[in-house]
């Protein structure tokens, strides 16, 4: 199937590449774009580099823009506000993705109307994925398809395809790597139609070296679920709190309490001030989660209205005038 000249004639799709540093892969992930896709504009945007990154991907075709702001959430934030389109496919600049997968991950969304499709990452490379980097994302996946929905395998993707109605409601309010996150739980908090397809996945050429941190940048992503979890699901959050601190109160006043029927004194006064301060708090944290959950709901609400205010991404009907059912992958 020739797919440049079927359904993407009737479409406009933009290619976002965020770029810091990336001289010695940019040029290659622009060509290869431009042979998948060569009706689709490929924007590259620079994110404050100090090598050869913006005359490289200039030489190689692509269009490019510039963020002061370091990180890869603010380029996200200003690509999103600046390029109009039916559908993005956003992937990093790193040479690690295959350009190939992205016609068939555009299809996959055109032809069933999604809103965001998710590159898994699939590779038998040591070097590309590492066992530490698959473990964490395989806990960090783990944690929010547990709480927001087990939709998706690969959280931390950076190759994805986005219709309009995505982009044009997403917030965009971290600043770095934990961008992918905030996309994960957007798309699972708003119940939106989405799929997962899986690509290949290669190490970074020789001479390229990664902009991520395995731990700084893991705990900044841990820290980003955490706080998504405490804004989006208050009353799961502070509920837990106050189960642990209730528990640890018991914990330390029911010896005091036992000690009291047996021998009518309170022995340990202090214990039993403590333990009378740690229900307390357990009570005020499960308030405090009551009264944000009907916040969040607020919240939600308002988000979920301004994602139906924009027009739904277009569909590719088939030769019946129907719409082959979405497939979307489970863990």
């Amino acid at each position: 199937m020739d797919v440049s000249k079927s359904f993407l004639a009737d479409i406009k799709v933009v290619v976002l590449i965020p770029c810091y540093n990336e001289e010695i892969t940019i040029g290659s992930v622009v060509r290869d774009f431009r042979a998948a896709l060569p009706n689709a504009p490929i924007y590259v945007y620079d994110n404050n580099s100090t090598d050869q990154t913006v005359k490289t991907a200039l030489a190689a075709g692509a269009i490019v823009r510039s963020e002061s702001l370091q990180g890869k959430g603010y380029v996200i934030r200003r690509m999103f506000s600046d390029i109009e389109a039916d559908f993005y496919i956003l992937v990093d600049g790193d040479a690690t993705y295959e350009a190939a997968a992205a016609p068939e991950m555009l299809k996959t969304a055109y032809t069933n109307g999604l809103d965001m499709v998710n590159g898994a990452r699939v590779t038998d490379r040591v070097d590309a994925y590492r066992r530490g980097h698959v473990l964490g994302n395989k806990v960090l996946t783990g944690l929010v398809t547990s709480v927001f929905g087990r939709r998706l395998s690969d959280m931390l993707s950076g190759y994805r395809v986005f219709s309009r109605r995505f982009v044009k409601s997403f917030p965009a309010l971290s600043s770095g790597f934990e961008t992918e996150t905030e996309f994960t739980v957007h798309a699972l908090e708003l119940a939106m139609p989405i799929g997962e397809q899986p690509t290949r996945y290669v190490e970074r050429p020789p001479g390229s070296a990664s902009k991520l941190n395995t731990y700084s940048d893991g705990f900044r992503i841990l820290g980003m679920i955490i706080n998504l979890v405490k804004q989006e699901r208050p009353l799961m959050f502070f509920t837990t709190i106050g189960v642990v601190v209730l528990v640890c109160a018991i914990g330390l006043g029911l010896p005091v309490i036992l000690d009291f029927f047996r021998t009518g004194l309170v022995q340990r006064l202090p214990t039993a001030v403590l333990a009378t301060g740690l229900v307390i708090l357990a009570v005020f944290s499960m308030g405090c989660g009551l009264i944000l959950d009907s916040v969040a709901l607020g919240r939600r609400e308002t988000k979920r209205l301004a994602y139906l205010a924009l027009p739904p991404p277009p569909r590719l009907p088939d030769a019946q005038g129907d719409v082959p059912p979405v497939a979307t992958a489970e863990l």
